[in-house]
This record gives structure tokens, sequence and C-alpha cells, in this order.
């Protein structure tokens, strides 16, 4: 018998957090360390959400800021387990920033995770499969695949 699998819906997250004058840096915009932050936080949740234990990040992939988030803005993180190996997991978390006086939204950034999975011991765990439904989950799966498969080869060459 095959392992539990899961929908991807079970486990996704969307959040919002205000973002006040006390996140902010000398230039004047929100710190990049806060939403870094945020990122690694919302994406804990949805691999904690999926495996229904305890989750460590094992990686960040590159966190590019397209555009800069300032005070009253609300930072917007959707986040959805991509891709699952055996006790690791790739979530990826999309942020946006709206203007709550204009309504526009901006695309600020997009990061990829991979979290292990964590027993009562400490040790690597087996956690459920996932079951890409839409054509969208599909095309994420399939492109979460080709980006572990290019982790796991980055690793082999650097050991």
């Amino acid at each position: 018998m095959g392992r539990l699998s899961k929908p991807v819906s079970a486990s996704e997250v969307v959040s919002y957090r205000l973002m006040m004058p006390s996140d902010v840096n000398p230039a004047g915009n929100i710190h990049g360390g806060i939403v870094l932050k945020m990122i690694d936080e919302v994406g804990g949740i949805v691999a904690y959400r999926h495996a229904r234990m305890n989750v460590v990040t094992a990686s960040i992939d590159r966190v590019d800021f397209f555009h800069p988030v300032k005070v009253g803005d609300l930072l917007i993180l959707k986040s959805a387990v991509n891709y699952v190996g055996r006790t690791s997991m790739e979530v990826g978390v999309r942020v946006e920033s709206e203007n709550l006086t204009t309504g526009a939204v901006k695309h600020v950034g997009s990061s990829y995770m991979t979290f292990v999975a964590m027993d009562k011991s400490g040790r690597p765990a087996e956690i459920p499969d996932i079951q890409p439904v839409t054509d969208k989950e599909i095309s994420r799966y399939d492109e979460g695949a080709a980006r572990r498969r290019a982790r796991l080869g980055l690793l082999r060459r650097r050991s």
C-alpha cells in the first residue's frame, strides 16, 4: 500500500500583515529581513500543516525583491506545497503588497523553500505525498520536481 496523499488545498495558507513604522529600514522602506522572516514563517506553517509534525527549514532559494513595500501597505503572503519527496517538501511563497488607499496590488517577490519533517527524536520522517489537481498545481509540481533535481545535483557537486 502506498503512503497517504493529500491535496494541495489541505495545507495552503494566505497570510496578511499591515506594515507599520517599526518595520522600516533607514531608506524608508520595509526592511527586507522582516519580509524574509514572514516568508519563512508562512512557509513553515504550510509545511507543518502538510506533514502534521515539526518541520525545519533546509533551504531558501534565491529571493528577489521587485518592488519596495511601504508603511501602511498590506503585505499578502500566498503559500502552498509545490512538491513532496519522502521526508522533504518544496513550499512556494508569493509575496504581494496592497496599497490600501488605491487598492493597487504589486508582486513584491517569490521564494521556494525546502522543509524537512522531523520525528520526535529529531530525525527526518516520512510525510504524505501531494495530489496536484489543477493545471496550475500540476505545473508547480513538475517545476518543483525539476528544482529538486537541480538542488540535489548541486549538493552532490559540493560534497
